[in-house]
């Protein structure tokens, strides 16, 4: 399946059993705003990712916007205290990670915590942990500040965008005990 599949069956879940949520959600990026965070970040962003954001840039309105934390995104979606992130947030926080000799620690190339071939697309509040994509191969990753960066943790943001749905199905079907609709929207337990 390819990301725009992966992804369009977490939304139509999304749409189905949690609409709230849904409508919360803005609208695609633009190819002009992909192209000036490239210029900005001084890195091509995957094709994976790419078409992601032209689906959904999951940036927060303007007004929403939260200066005092690392990141923002939209709450409990997809789990509870993480959140996907739009391109500003994803610049911001790839600006605190990315170093001048392209990866971190610098005496541990084989073994880095961060490389700037990363571009984190899900973080928490304090960027502390998160996914990412890499760019020279579109796996996905995950790091958590102060243990072993995962590398290569799914093939692909499609398949990362399938496990997503895997869990909506099973919150759908009542075997996710921490999580359940209400009202339109994710509730965590």
């Amino acid at each position: 399946m390819s990301v725009a599949e992966s992804w369009s069956c977490v939304m139509s879940l999304l749409r189905e059993h949690a609409p709230a949520d849904h409508a919360d959600l803005p609208g695609p990026a633009t190819e002009q705003m992909l192209a000036a965070a490239e210029e900005r970040m001084g890195i091509s962003l995957h094709g994976d990712l790419r078409t992601w954001l032209l689906r959904n840039n999951l940036d927060l309105p303007e007004e929403d916007f939260d200066d005092d934390v690392m990141c923002c995104g939209f709450d409990g979606f997809p789990d509870e205290g993480s959140f996907f992130l739009g391109i500003r947030a994803m610049e911001r926080l790839y600006a605190n990670r990315s170093t001048s000799c392209g990866f971190d620690p610098p005496d541990q190339p084989d073994y880095p915590f961060w490389r700037n071939e990363w571009i984190p697309f899900l973080s928490d509040q304090d960027g502390w942990r998160g996914k990412f994509i890499d760019v020279r191969d579109g796996r996905v990753g995950s790091w958590f500040v102060g243990e072993i960066t995962v590398t290569g943790e799914y093939e692909s943001m499609a398949q990362y965008f399938d496990s997503v749905a895997e869990t909506l199905t099973k919150i759908t079907g009542g075997s996710f005990p921490v999580c359940r609709f209400t009202e339109g929207r994710l509730v965590w337990s």
